[in-house]
């Protein structure tokens, strides 16, 4: 029988040990990442390999997937599963293009013009997971953006299983989404791979994409090595306030579809009302009982609570000190948990509206900020596919009208070379 983690009236000295992510730590972790990282550095594909040998347990002759195996793996994937897939597409397609911008431009005084354009990250690289729950979903939420961004380059890899394979649907959505080369490699050493480059694998400038306590720390060593990163990322995890308006079978569904996503995996739900948390109580364990995933459910909601607060206020307060990856919202006064909700990944409003739904096919993308960091990140969107290059050309004009200011705070600043760039340009417009 699953016991859920009931708190009622938590006073406030109280919330950052409740509110606690089940991350766990391990000593060496950093040790063990390092050393995969400067084997590769030095050795390539022959690291490469030695490792997707000890961790995957297969010998391969390649990593690179050939055209012939992409072929094969479309011809593997159900009709009703490539429906599926091609209208998550189009909505993600439509979503993230919506999200293009317009060049900036301004004339901040006479004659100095100013302006903003985007250019895509040429080189980016996605890492999905394989193993029991392979997310060729998180495929779509990556190379479908950096397909509409621009990337040149979209490198993908994904471990593969012991018979030298990567799942079909995983090749069939990378093929579809424009992805460029699909390596077999998993782990650190895919990580490594991306970051320095092997004899095989490219080198990206930026790497994508979620993966276990191993890939979120290679993937944070990767910054050491001049390779930016989506963002920090960690077990998933999914916050519900719901009131008495919601349905308790709703509301169980969507704390069990985070839960089973991994054993370190958290969900809570704050409520105004006993009588649902009651009834949510009872549902989880319902449909805990004839889940696939069940021992990994049961473990995540071991690391779940189910709290009790007298006000909507109170709730708000509790839920922006979370800063939840995923917020489902299912109460009568939605609009005051969507009008000052600061800190979340992706908000999900109303009965009718699952997580699944921006899991998969809503069109807004899954790869969110977790443990907290929905604070101070976004989730993946298109200008997480771009960057910002600011431009400026002065005449004759603007130089003068802003020449001065520059020489004296440059002066100010003992940077005389600074100084002597301007007055040069002044003094040969005044000889002129």
């Amino acid at each position: 029988m699953i016991v859920l983690n009931k708190i009622y009236n938590p006073g406030k000295s109280t919330w950052s040990e409740i509110l606690k992510r089940p991350t766990q730590t391990v000593a060496d972790i950093e040790n063990v990442v390092l050393d995969v990282f400067n084997e590769v550095k030095e050795d390539g594909d022959l690291a490469i390999n030695k490792y997707t040998e000890k961790f995957d347990k297969v010998s391969l002759s390649t990593t690179l997937v050939s055209k012939e195996e992409i072929e094969i793996a479309k011809n593997s994937v159900s009709s009703d599963l490539k429906e599926a897939i091609l209208m998550a597409k189009s909505n993600i397609e439509a979503f993230h293009a919506a999200q293009k911008t317009d060049k900036v431009s301004i004339e901040t005084t006479n004659g100095v013009n100013c302006w903003q354009e985007k250019r895509p990250i040429q080189k980016v690289g996605l890492y999905i997971p394989g193993g029991t729950a392979p997310l060729f979903s998180t495929i779509l939420m990556l190379a479908v953006p950096a397909t509409i961004a621009g990337c040149k380059e979209i490198v993908l890899c994904s471990p593969p299983n012991q018979e030298g394979k990567i799942n079909p649907a995983i090749l069939y959505t990378a093929n579809l989404c424009g992805v460029t080369k699909i390596f077999k490699v998993g782990g650190i050493q895919a990580i490594a791979g991306m970051t320095f480059g092997t004899e095989t694998i490219p080198q990206v400038y930026k790497i994508f994409g979620p993966g276990n306590q191993f890939v979120t720390v290679a993937k944070q060593l990767a910054t050491k090595f001049g390779v930016a990163i989506d963002m920090p990322a960690g077990p998933s995890e999914l916050l519900v306030v719901a009131d008495e308006t919601a349905d308790p079978s709703f509301v169980a569904s969507d704390l069990l579809s985070q839960a089973e996503h991994g054993k370190d995996s958290q969900v809570i739900l704050v409520s105004t009302s006993k009588d649902l948390i009651e009834h949510v109580e009872l549902e989880v364990a319902k449909q805990c009982e004839v889940l696939p995933r069940k021992e990994i459910a049961e473990a995540a909601i071991a690391n779940s609570k189910l709290i009790y607060v007298s006000d909507d206020k109170e709730a708000l307060e509790l839920i922006n000190e979370y800063g939840p990856e995923h917020f489902i919202v299912c109460v009568s006064d939605e609009a005051y948990y969507i009008d000052n909700i600061s800190n979340a990944g992706s908000v999900f409003i109303g009965n009718y509206t699952p997580e699944s739904a921006g899991d998969y096919a809503s069109g807004t993308n899954h790869t969110l900020p977790t443990n907290g960091y929905a604070k101070q990140y976004s989730g993946v969107n298109l200008d997480s596919f771009m960057k910002s290059m600011t431009f400026q050309k002065l005449s004759k004009e603007g130089i003068k009208n802003i020449g001065n200011a520059i020489e004296i705070m440059a002066e100010a600043e003992g940077l005389q070379a600074h100084k002597n760039a301007v007055t040069l340009r002044l003094q040969s417009l005044k000889n002129s």
